[in-house]
């Protein structure tokens, strides 16, 4: 059978490109994008930097092809954990969502591209974007859900923003290493810490007594005044 140069070609490029992919992402995610150069990742790929950017034109676009991949694992991930916990109380497919999704986050150095860490305007808004479509969007679902099941004593709003602000900060934070925990240890902790009185239980007595949130319907000001 006859092959297709054209096609071998391909595969060939196909595959260093994604070999190409692989040790930027190495790099970058080990010592850091700002502190890794072109001439880091040839080195390190054994090949010359004309090579590199035959197959992407500036280091930018190369970031930009890690990340997506990056974050379709994380998409893989979160998919695989909310299945795994499909049944389960809501309480703990939330904490389970979330501790997935905030180990994958600090695994790729997110928070801190985001935050500015990565030095380039474009690339921040672009993890902000992934991050939100990924990660966020599926929590707003979930205590969406959440709340017509009846079991949210706060509004999911509400709760989607503590929740983003809280993993976000523990992402950037020095307190793993202040309070001599692991990242995933101080996760759970401020999970636990976020929902507490959030979640109303699934099945309660008619004695349980849980505190609830208090949640202003109407600003004192806005009120009438009757004499």
């Amino acid at each position: 059978m006859e092959t297709n140069p054209v096609s071998q070609v391909s595969a060939s490029d196909e595959r260093r490109a994604d070999v190409i992919v692989e040790a930027a992402g190495r790099l970058f995610f080990g010592a850091g994008f700002a502190r890794v150069s072109m001439d880091d990742l040839a080195r390190e790929l054994g090949m010359s930097k004309k090579t590199i950017y035959r197959h992407f034109p500036d280091k930018r676009s190369l970031l930009a092809t890690v990340l997506d991949r990056q974050f379709a694992a994380v998409d893989r991930t979160l998919v695989a954990a909310t299945e795994d916990a499909a049944g389960q109380p809501f309480a703990v497919r939330v904490q389970r969502f979330l501790i997935a999704a905030g180990s994958e986050l600090g695994r790729i150095g997110a928070p801190q591209l985001a935050t500015g860490r990565g030095g380039d305007a474009m690339l921040r808004q672009y993890v902000e974007q992934r991050v939100d479509a990924v990660v966020y969007r599926r929590l707003d679902d979930l205590f969406l859900e959440g709340h017509r099941q009846g079991l949210l004593q706060a509004p999911p709003e509400l709760l989607s923003e503590i929740t983003r602000g809280a993993l976000e900060r523990l992402l950037t934070s020095r307190l793993p290493n202040e309070l001599d925990w692991t990242a995933a240890d101080l996760l759970r902790a401020t999970v636990d810490t976020v929902l507490h009185g959030a979640i109303r239980p699934e099945a309660r007595g008619a004695d349980d007594e849980q505190p609830r949130a208090v949640i202003p319907t109407t600003r004192d000001d806005d009120q009438e005044v009757t004499p």
